[in-house]
């Protein structure tokens, strides 16, 4: 059974029934493309939940028990005047009159709405600024449904007799974030695929051969979306999953066709028929990609344990992407290589050479690169050891949280609006902390701990004066206090743990619960880290049988890892190079991204390493020669490697070119990750580390000898008479 679905024979069965398999594949995403459409839109939220109740969840449940629906949100509509005050009865009716219109939109949109008229705090000193505070109707993701109808008509009063207006608050900043990211996003994925697609001409020298892996990491990504529309079913996800999906779908996709279609045309170059041709292929190149595949899952895996939303959804989208690209790699990829036969090499571009096999074994930069690192690996190790820890010292100085709205682009009104909010107010209304206050306010244990909350918070430079908001019926009630800075920054954060401290009751809103984010974070990386390492030794331990290989990879990825981290704590924290790359210097990395680095970038890293360690394998196996094996290993895939990285980090810097301030913590993370360890790491480290291990390289325990031999490399070359053109049929 095992054998009829390995890689040998699927690559086999596919190039003997290509127009099959071909037309499986076309009716597959023909009804992926209908799954998507029907469905994918409904299970997507920007909703970041958790799937355990920290002290904000808790917070958040028992308002909800108080209070009979969801926490409030507040959104705030603020109106400046160029040309005189809101003294002026001409301006404060037209305050009545956006009041009574976004009362107006019913209360399945706004539950109320008060006129600065009728509160005198909502106008600022100079008479020149108003506030409308507006209450949403109904959750958090109703009032995602609604903000933009509060702010079309709030707009209604923009431009009308001098008046300015912008709204600002939890939804409508989170609404111009998302339109942020969304441009950046097809940005960076247009930059991407135009990126790769040159690097591909590059390294192929043919259109025909450069479009297959683009096909390839296409097919991947329509069937993953499509699979998320059916998982999501059972629950709504991050609506960035797609777009991790399309990252990681473009990636691993164009790699594995990279691969396979170097493997094959290498194959036929040494006058090997086409079938047989594309069955080696998938003996060799194809298995690898099998197994990498695995690796990179496994990696994956460990996102899933995480308990938020958010990086549920980025494992799981990430998974389908990688396992769609292997099935597509190793069943459609043959179909198309048997149609296609030696017209892969159409379109062939006169300036790139056509590079035959063998060449890269004798001469080309990384064949020199090894050969000075097979003399000398004490010294090629020392150094390129020394560059990654060096890299990774930064790191031990991360500050981990979230951008706040500083770091919108300044022309984002919601962000105009809070400064504006900030200079002449105070912004404590927008994310206050929100405390249950269960059972009768005035009750004398209730009395008591709310006198001892507002006594803790008097004076306090950020925490302003808790107001109690009466629940429903004798149920409770809620204590508001207003936290006047970014709910995303520091001292907000500092604020509401100094009032955790102060009291035994849960608390509620936004900086509570980025609060129990951070520390969800903090508290998974090391769990994270463990899980990875755990089954990527186990898989590269059955992969090559082998127990110094997989305790190898460990080394050198989290060498590669540690520099990726540091690098992204010199440049996007510490600000070293900042303006050289584009991006905002700022004071914390992003809490999401060591955990997302880690397990993305080991599971990419071991994708290279199984790729390079089966062709080292495969030739030791043949020779018996480590330093001949090594060196053959390197310079035959060396080119591939690097054009494969290469196109990572196209895709990954195209995320990294935009402007919010995580995609270029990740985009550059990824990137540059990619690149040392394509580089560095397995063009100078891992060869000194094999060439001075030599053959203990590949010792296997007697104990283990039970592993069973999956034999990552193939059965070894299928012999031919004699080297013919690439042209033969």
């Amino acid at each position: 059974m095992f054998s009829s679905l390995s890689p040998r024979a699927l690559a086999r069965s596919s190039a003997e029934h290509p127009k099959r398999v071909i037309w499986i594949w076309v009716a597959t995403l023909v009804a992926s493309m209908a799954v998507v459409a029907m469905l994918l839109a409904d299970v997507l939220s920007p909703a970041q939940s958790f799937v355990n109740t920290p002290e904000s969840q808790r917070a958040a449940d028992q308002i909800e028990q108080i209070t009979g629906s969801p926490d409030a949100i507040v959104e705030q509509v603020v109106v400046s005047s160029a040309t005189g005050t809101f003294a002026d009865p001409a301006r404060a009716g037209r305050l009545d009159d956006l009041t009574a219109k976004l009362n107006g939109l019913g209360p399945d949109v706004v539950a109320s709405v008060i006129s600065p008229t009728a509160d005198p705090r909502l106008i600022s000193k100079d008479g020149r600024t108003a506030v409308i505070p507006v209450v949403m109707a109904g959750s958090i993701n109703i009032a995602r449904d609604n903000i933009t109808s509060v702010i079309d008509t709030a707009k209604t009063l923009d431009g009308t007799a001098g008046l300015d207006v912008k709204v600002t608050g939890l939804t409508s900043i989170e609404e111009a974030s998302n339109k942020v990211a969304e441009n950046d996003l097809k940005v960076g994925e247009s930059i991407g695929i135009g990126i790769g697609l040159i690097i591909l001409l590059f390294v192929f020298g043919a259109l025909v051969s450069a479009l297959l892996p683009l096909m390839l990491a296409v097919a991947a990504i329509v069937v993953a979306l499509a699979l998320t529309a059916l998982i999501g079913q059972l629950g709504e996800l991050s609506f960035f999953v797609q777009n991790m999906i399309t990252m990681m779908g473009l990636a691993v996709g164009i790699d594995y066709a990279l691969f396979i279609v170097s493997r094959y045309r290498e194959e036929r170059v040494l006058g090997v028929a086409k079938l047989d041709a594309i069955e080696r292929a998938g003996d060799t190149s194809s298995r690898a990609v099998f197994f990498s595949g695995i690796t990179v899952v496994v990696a994956l895996i460990s996102l899933l344990i995480v308990p938020m939303s958010v990086f549920v959804s980025l494992g799981l989208g990430a998974i389908l992407a990688v396992l769609a690209a292997v099935a597509a790699a190793l069943t459609l990829l043959p179909a198309l290589l048997s149609v296609l036969g030696d017209r892969i090499e159409r379109g062939r571009l006169r300036l790139v050479p056509r590079r035959l096999k063998g060449r890269e074994d004798r001469a080309g930069f990384w064949a020199t690169t090894v050969r000075l690192v097979m003399k000398r690996p004490v010294a090629s190790f020392v150094v390129a050891a020394g560059l990654l820890v060096a890299a990774s010292i930064p790191y031990w100085g991360i500050n981990t949280g979230a951008a706040g709205v500083a770091t919108l682009p300044p022309d984002i009104e919601a962000r105009q609006a809070f400064e504006t909010l900030e200079k002449e107010f105070n912004v404590g209304a927008i994310a206050p902390a929100r405390i249950p206050i269960t059972g009768d306010p005035t009750s004398l244990a209730n009395s008591a701990e709310i006198a001892r909350i507002t006594s803790s918070v008097a004076g306090d430079p950020v925490l302003g004066t808790p107001a109690l908001e009466q629940g429903a019926g004798p149920k409770g009630g809620v204590l508001a206090v207003p936290v006047n800075a970014d709910s995303n920054s520091a001292a907000a954060e500092d604020a509401v743990n100094r009032l955790r401290a102060a009291t035994a009751l849960p608390i509620g809103g936004a900086t509570s619960l980025n609060i129990d984010y951070f520390e969800i974070s903090r508290d998974y990386l090391p769990i994270v880290v463990i899980i990875v390492l755990a089954l990527s030794f186990l898989v590269l331990l059955l992969a090559f049988r082998s127990i110094i290989v997989p305790i190898v990879a460990i080394v050198l990825n989290l060498l590669s890892v540690g520099a990726a981290f540091g690098l992204v704590t010199l440049v996007s924290q510490k600000g070293v190079g900042a303006g050289f790359f584009g991006f905002q210097q700022v004071d914390t990395v992003e809490a999401w991204i060591p955990i997302f680095l880690f397990a993305v970038l080991f599971g990419l890293s071991m994708d290279y390493h199984v790729f390079l360690l089966s062709r080292i394998r495969e030739r030791f196996l043949q020779t018996g020669d480590n330093v001949d094996a090594i060196t053959h290993g390197i310079s035959s895939s060396g080119r591939l490697i690097t054009g494969a990285a290469l196109i990572m980090v196209a895709v990954f810097g195209g995320f990294a070119a935009g402007d919010l301030v995580m995609f270029q913590q990740m985009g550059f993370g990824l990137g540059v990750a990619v690149l040392i360890d394509a580089t560095l790491v397995r063009g100078i480290l891992l060869p000194a580390i094999m060439r001075l291990l030599g053959n203990a390289n590949w010792y296997l325990p007697k104990a283990l000898n039970w592993l069973p031999n999956v034999a990552i490399e193939g059965p070894g070359p299928v012999p031919v008479a004699a080297p013919a053109t690439a042209g033969a049929q």
